[in-house]
């Protein structure tokens, strides 16, 4: 037997025989057994050179009896890749290895979709769509045994034919699959989840598995409205939106036996089509739920909490659930003014505003039945649900009178404040909510005012009556006894209730009501004649004023405190001078005892 047949130059090598034995034997069984190992050997050493010098061995071309793939464009993320089982929807350009082309899905304005592994279309397509990926194009070659081999197809395919196939994945899903739920951009916070039965509104973008664009709520520029889990949406959509929170955002994957099937819906929804949700929460509320109250911020001393017919006044900053804002009071610099429980703002509001205190902190979460429904008005969608982060400024009820509290009283007290007194006080007056309107400080000087003389609001002169010197009292003002609904512009709000604390620190003694001078002692009975100083029987107004004027120097008589002596003393001559002729006659001239109480006031 001759040694390998080729050595590394290609000469033949010489040819050894195996050892002789005694006799001359033919071989042993192990000497056969090493012939054959020799021989195996040779055959690998033969290949090997084969292998090494390829280029100086031809190898003699033959025919492909494999699928030869050739991906020409991957995607750069692939979650999910065919296997044997599987259904997908593809587009596809056919030719024989020469470009002749005898198929196309594009010239067909459809896509083919088909089982992979089912010889729905060929064996070696089957094997040629494993492994890949939605939008992956990939050249498939097919040798003839594994297409339409000696048959061909009439007109289209010769026989013993190769075929290409230049393919794009659009869709792959499988039998067994569900809805597939992927969060992102989740908010740290969530105090509730979507249920079934609860009303939503999501903004969404809905496109095919290969990213083509079916649908989007944002190009509508309005939310998409529904109940969930009552059959309003197609299933997957129903399974998908369920747990979510509020900002949350999902890229949700259903599988066509979840959306819309075989049939689709055309013309934008392909049959047997594959579609990926990406949704972000905007609302959700049920229609069982009721006013939500949180309370922020409650002052340590609330004596007093809101009750329906109240009229109050707040400020607030209005939003969508998802943080979009409406309204503000803060943008008009004006708080919202109203009464409670009477039907003037939402129901909602009505619910949420009850039992506050001054000063607290309040958010108010209502559902849509309880705000403005499914319409909703200017700013605000249909169906949404409202927030109110509100602060209560003030409230009173139109039954209100002046509260007053004393904070401080002088060991002794001999006379109190009543009408017609001169007051000497000093003052702070504020809002409910600590803003300073006036204060007496801010002139360096009391304040000096005759109790009942008009010149302060009633809440005022009511908050002022009964007090004593070194008395410090705190008088609460409902509107209709300050400045009312109006208020002072640019100075007072409208509707806003006063506090108004006071630090007595003197008071001259007034005159009887109706009085505006007396005598300390008995009236003088010719008090005529003497007034009369040019006994031409008529008093004028220098007359009068002197005689009066001497009679206070003298200490026999007192004019009303807190006015100026000629003023007073002109009302007193007006008052006698009945035919307004500038002179007093003596049919005229009358004592205060002989006068109506209600029409004059004067001696």
């Amino acid at each position: 037997m001759q040694e390998c047949g080729h050595v590394l130059n290609g000469s033949p090598a010489p040819s050894p025989s195996f050892p002789s034995f005694p006799g001359n034997e033919p071989p042993s069984p192990s000497a056969s057994r090493l012939h054959l190992r020799i021989d195996t050997m040779c055959t690998l050493v033969v290949l090997l050179s084969a292998l090494l010098l390829a280029d100086r061995w031809v190898v003699p071309a033959r025919a492909a009896d494999t699928v030869e793939i050739d991906t020409r464009e991957a995607p750069p993320r692939c979650p999910r890749r065919v296997t044997n089982g599987d259904f997908v929807r593809f587009h596809y350009n056919g030719t024989l290895p020469d470009g002749t082309p005898f198929e196309s899905s594009y010239s067909a304005g459809e896509a083919y979709g088909m089982f992979v592994g089912k010889e729905q279309m060929t064996k070696g397509l089957d094997q040629g769509l494993l492994e890949m990926c939605v939008n992956e194009l990939r050249l498939i070659k097919i040798p003839s045994h594994l297409a339409y081999g000696s048959k061909g197809v009439d007109g289209k395919i010769p026989a013993d034919s190769s075929l290409h196939f230049s393919v794009q994945l659009l869709d792959v899903w499988n039998l067994e699959d569900k809805v597939q739920v992927e969060s992102y951009d989740i908010p740290k916070q969530c105090s509730r989840k979507v249920q079934s039965s609860d009303y939503v509104r999501y903004h969404y973008n809905g496109t095919l598995l290969d990213g083509t664009s079916f649908d989007s709520s944002y190009s509508r520029n309005q939310t998409y409205n529904t109940y969930v889990g009552i059959g309003w949406l197609i299933a997957g959509m129903d399974q998908g939106l369920i747990g979510m929170c509020i900002g949350e955002h999902r890229h949700i994957t259903i599988p066509p036996m979840l959306a819309y099937g075989e049939k689709g819906y055309e013309p934008v929804i392909p049959p047997q089509a594959s579609l990926v949700f990406n949704v972000v929460l905007l609302d959700l509320h049920n229609p069982k739920d009721t006013v939500l109250i949180n309370t922020t911020f409650s002052p340590n001393n609330c004596t007093r909490h809101t009750q329906a017919k109240d009229f109050i006044r707040y400020h607030y900053n209005g939003t969508l659930l998802d943080g979009t804002m409406f309204d503000s009071s803060y943008q008009r610099n004006k708080t919202y003014d109203t009464y409670l429980g009477m039907g003037y703002i939402i129901k909602g509001m009505d619910e949420g505003l009850l039992g506050m205190c001054m000063g607290e902190h309040r958010m108010i979460t209502m559902p849509p039945h309880l705000a403005y429904g499914e319409q909703g008005t200017g700013s605000i969608p249909g169906s949404a649900v409202l927030v109110f982060n509100v602060i209560l400024v003030d409230f009173h009820n139109p039954t209100d009178e002046v509260q007053t509290e004393t904070f401080a009283l002088p060991d002794e007290c001999t006379r109190k404040s009543r009408k017609g007194d001169l007051m000497r006080f000093r003052y702070n007056t504020t809002l409910m909510d600590g803003t300073l309107l006036d204060s007496s400080d801010m002139y360096g000087k009391t304040y000096n005012v005759v109790l009942g003389s008009g010149r302060l609001v009633k809440g005022m002169e009511s908050a002022l009556a009964g007090m004593c010197v070194g008395e410090k009292r705190r008088g609460i003002i409902p509107p209709h006894l300050a400045y009312g609904e109006e208020g002072i512009a640019g100075e007072v709000p409208g509707s806003a209730v006063l506090l108004f604390d006071v630090d007595l620190l003197g008071i001259e003694e007034g005159l009887p009501e109706g009085y505006l001078f007396i005598w300390h002692n008995e009236v003088p009975p010719n008090l005529f004649e003497l007034m009369d100083g040019d006994k031409d029987e008529k008093i004028t107004l220098e007359e009068f004023s002197s005689y009066i004027k001497k009679e206070v120097d003298n200490g026999k008589g007192r004019l009303a405190p807190g006015f100026e002596a000629d003023s007073i003393i002109k009302d007193m001559f007006s008052n006698q001078d009945r035919n307004k002729d500038g002179e007093i006659s003596a049919p005229e001239f009358k004592l205060k005892a002989d006068e109506d109480l209600e029409n004059h006031d004067e001696l």
